[in-house]
């Protein structure tokens, strides 16, 4: 499970080098692949968010009707999740495939494989696609056609529609994009069941309504880095302060959003009461940064760290740390109460 200048009006990055990566060359000395190692591929699969993915979608196995273990069984199980995480590991490396002639020139993104120079980008290419058709494929014949489509369809946006065609096009790339991260739950939930009901709905639209919330806080610190190449983030397009609101804007429908567990009994009074302390912190953090100036002056000295920020900066910095964490106690507190309370 996606800058200084305005470039709205522009559709490929200045200075990069266009919408060609297969041409980046990744190994300046020629050495090609015996430069890369186990690591390099890791990292080629993004596995920061990959545990994201990977928890999500242990989380809609778990809180699929039924108990997951009579109605699949472990093996079953342990194999769909493995599943979409390669799947999701394979959206990674495909998306670094296409971003690698940019990925060089962000300093947030400089220290991945190929822009390093022990993977090449057509290696990226041959290694994604090949994870992706025995994602689907294992996960098609661990459970069934619903949940592999569903797999398949992940991978395909978060490469076409976020990647290709949206990222360096709209700064509305992170609100569309964001369905890509939104989906795992959801195919673990389809591997269980076989379909799409409205509690996996709603496990999808908490994340959907996450998303933007959680990358406009980085973006509005990260606008010179992503000015750089040219990618439309919502600070550089439409501005900061427009930024802060469009992030209190999402903060209260995603507050909103989270109290749907209760209506369709997915969740109960634990949930409740926890969910009220962790969406009311995130509303109150998202409120800090409505009210501060973050991202008001762009600089390249927030530009190569996540967290050591300047004082400007810092209600962002806080809103995108907590985000993390709160995505994940969110789920966390959802499958407990589900399981041992609501279920029980």
């Amino acid at each position: 499970m996606i800058t200084n200048a305005v470039v709205a009006s522009s559709d490929t990055p200045q200075g990069a080098a266009g919408d060609n990566p297969a041409a980046f060359s990744a190994t300046p000395n020629g050495a090609g692949l015996s430069l890369a190692g186990p690591g390099d591929y890791f990292a080629l699969m993004k596995p920061r968010v990959m545990s994201i993915v990977i928890f999500t979608a242990i989380c809609g196995l778990l809180l699929a009707p039924g108990s997951v273990f009579e109605t699949i069984g472990l093996g079953s199980a342990l194999i769909s999740i493995f599943c979409i995480a390669l799947g999701a590991g394979a959206s990674g490396a495909l998306n670094m495939w296409y971003d690698s002639d940019i990925d060089g020139a962000m300093a947030r993104t400089s220290q991945r494989p190929i822009p390093k120079g022990v993977l090449t980008a057509k290696a990226a290419l041959g290694f994604g696609m090949v994870m992706s058709i025995a994602a689907v494929w294992l996960l098609l014949v661990a459970s069934n056609w619903v949940a592999a489509s569903l797999l398949a369809f992940t991978i395909f946006f978060y490469l076409v529609i976020y990647t290709i065609w949206l990222k360096r096009r709209t700064p509305q790339n992170i609100v569309i994009g964001g369905a890509a991260g939104a989906f795992p739950p959801m195919v673990a939930y389809a591997a269980v069941t076989g379909t799409v009901t409205l509690d996996s709905l709603v496990l999808f639209l908490i994340i959907f309504f996450w998303t933007p919330p959680h990358f406009w806080a980085l973006a509005l610190y990260k606008q010179t880095d992503y000015g750089r190449v040219g990618i439309p983030m919502m600070p550089n397009v439409k501005g900061a302060p427009r930024t802060r609101l469009e992030i209190i804007i999402y903060s209260v429908l995603l507050f909103g959003l989270t109290q749907l567990p209760l209506v369709t009994g997915l969740g109960g009074v634990v949930y409740g009461v926890a969910n009220l302390l962790l969406s009311g912190t995130f509303l109150v953090l998202a409120w800090r940064v409505f009210r501060s100036q973050a991202g008001d002056k762009p600089s390249d000295a927030d530009a190569g760290t996540l967290y050591a920020v300047r004082a400007g900066n810092q209600a962002a910095r806080n809103l995108f740390a907590y985000s993390i964490l709160y995505l994940f106690a969110i789920f966390a507190v959802l499958t407990v109460d589900h399981l041992f309370f609501v279920g029980a």
